[in-house]
């Protein structure tokens, strides 16, 4: 899929980071359209969106970084709309792989984002799942509960702890660029764990999981007369400072994007 920008940078008075946003602005809602057209949006996932999702997590499976890792972190998906993770959690949890999900937590005005580690063997009724009785931020989804002990919060991830990174968004392209929602949950949790300072440049992995309506070709980027900007034409717009994803996973394709991911 290709989706071509109208907002030429040479051409626009407009700075930079205002063209960059009217850029993901547009194609934010491009995608939306797309996904609402390709699946169903009631309260439960179609069967499409359980098959795409699990030719996915197929390939992740398949992967030596997956095989090799100890740790993995995973959100936990809304009902329709992206990629379903349950089945794909129990497949983690079965594997022996230490899980850590999203913590947004309260205040989403700070849009800050912890991954903690699950307790997967907690007891559960009916062969739930272990997060059933969490409670629920504002999007449903749910999520580990606060406390103030040590134990909960050495459950908290630091640099160095999560091996393979599963990371949602809205669109990737084929240069494992990356646009999420918009608020930069990702983007600053994965600064915090790749900081040059505190945390490991190569870990987590970062792998980035779409549906096929969430993928552009592209077959390269010009840079415009703003170093700090990057324009793609027909990809994700980004600025220098955005991570670019180490692996990409679409229902069709498994795309190796930097050479610290590339297969033996």
């Amino acid at each position: 899929m290709v989706i071509h920008n109208n907002l030429d940078p040479s051409k626009s008075k407009l700075e930079p980071v205002d063209i960059l946003r009217q850029q993901k602005q547009a194609l934010r809602k491009e995608i939306r359209s797309r996904i609402r057209a390709a699946y169903s949006t009631g309260n439960e996932p179609d069967e499409k969106l359980f098959i795409e999702s699990s030719n996915v997590f197929s390939r992740l499976f398949s992967l030596p970084q997956y095989q090799s890792a100890k740790s993995i972190g995973l959100f936990l998906s809304m009902p329709s709309g992206e990629i379903q993770t349950h089945d794909a959690i129990k497949k983690i949890v079965g594997d022996g792989k230490t899980l850590y999900v999203p913590r947004v937590g309260l205040d989403f005005e700070e849009c800050d984002m912890d991954l903690i580690r699950a307790e997967t063997d907690s007891p559960t009724e009916d062969d739930g799942m272990f997060y059933d009785k969490w409670p629920k931020n504002k999007w449903g989804i749910p999520e580990p509960p606060f406390s103030d002990d040590e134990v909960s919060k050495s459950q908290i991830a630091q640099p160095g702890d999560i091996d393979v990174l599963l990371v949602p968004g809205l669109a990737f392209d084929s240069k494992g660029h990356r646009m999420g929602q918009g608020k930069g949950y990702y983007d600053r949790f994965i600064a915090k764990m790749r900081d040059r300072e505190g945390g490991d440049e190569k870990k987590p992995l970062l792998v980035g999981i779409c549906l096929e309506e969430q993928f552009l070709e592209v077959e390269g980027y010009n840079k415009n007369d703003d170093e700090k900007l990057r324009n793609i034409e027909g990809g994700v717009p980004v600025a220098d400072h955005d991570y670019i994803m180490d692996i990409i996973l679409s229902p069709s394709k498994l795309l190796v994007v930097s050479k610290q991911a590339e297969l033996v």
